[in-house]
């Protein structure tokens, strides 16, 4: 056995370890649905890395992608839906379906012909639905397939009217969120935020914005007030907990106005 598969081979031991009677109790509290923010989160960390070229983060990033894979794969097997066997089993299987110029006797040339069979193959194995949304993937960013499908619907007349018919909704998609979360119940405020979420990329969508690129202008933007907060609060020898929110309210509109 080599290196990589020894490490690997401890790696799913540990995880059994952690989700057995005597190891921790917040691993075996998770679910299969409990750890879906996890590897959201671990993923983004893995695209921060590379755009960073942080090579020995995105070394430490990687490892904490492949232990939600192993996390998930051990949560499945003790509810028998499938092990860590099965989930590499599957990869190794469609890398040597998907390749055939490599592992068959087909002759492909150029990448572009490469991702043309790849594709060919893919429908082949998973034929896509007569639906109107069927052919938008639902594997990628929420944020990516909300504006897709926001898309396609209103490429076949489902859409609302004008832009401000838009804000209204928007309006009512909140007010919905703040009736959800007096009752408490919070299943209902998440699906509640979703509608409201799902509403602002539909504002974008009509005001032919991209939402992740507006997301990300936003966050960089806040980032650089606060950078700028922090800097005028370090002047004078004092940090964010020292202030009340009006102190804080004056900062913030100081910082954006510079």
């Amino acid at each position: 056995m080599g290196e990589a598969a020894q490490e690997f081979s401890r790696l799913v031991g540990i995880m059994r370890k952690l989700r057995s009677d005597d190891g921790c109790p917040w691993d075996r509290e998770q679910t299969l649905s409990s750890l879906r923010p996890y590897v959201v989160e671990e993923t983004y960390e893995v695209l921060d890395a590379i755009e960073r070229e942080d090579w020995e983060a995105l070394a430490e990033e990687l490892g904490d992608l492949q232990l939600q894979v192993v996390f998930q794969a051990e949560i499945a097997s003790s509810e028998g839906l499938f092990d860590i066997e099965r989930v590499l089993r599957c990869i190794n299987d469609k890398l040597v379906r998907r390749h055939p110029h490599v592992f068959e006797s087909e002759s492909l040339r150029t990448a572009v012909d490469v991702s043309a069979r790849w594709e060919e193959i893919k429908a082949q194995e998973k034929p896509a639905g007569s639906g109107m949304l069927d052919g938008v993937p639902r594997n990628q960013p929420a944020l990516l397939e909300a504006s897709q499908v926001g898309k396609k619907a209103a490429g076949a007349g489902f859409d609302w009217e004008g832009f401000d018919d838009l804000g209204a909704k928007v309006e009512e998609e909140f007010l919905e969120v703040s009736e959800a979360w007096q009752s408490g119940d919070r299943d209902l405020v998440e699906d509640e935020v979703g509608d409201l979420l799902f509403m602002a990329v539909n504002v974008a969508r009509v005001a032919g914005v991209d939402p992740e690129l507006a997301l990300r202008r936003a966050n960089a933007k806040f980032r650089k007030r606060i950078g700028t907060m922090e800097r005028e609060l370090a002047a004078v020898g004092r940090v964010f907990e020292d202030c009340d929110m009006d102190e804080l309210e004056s900062l913030w509109q100081r910082a954006k106005q510079a």
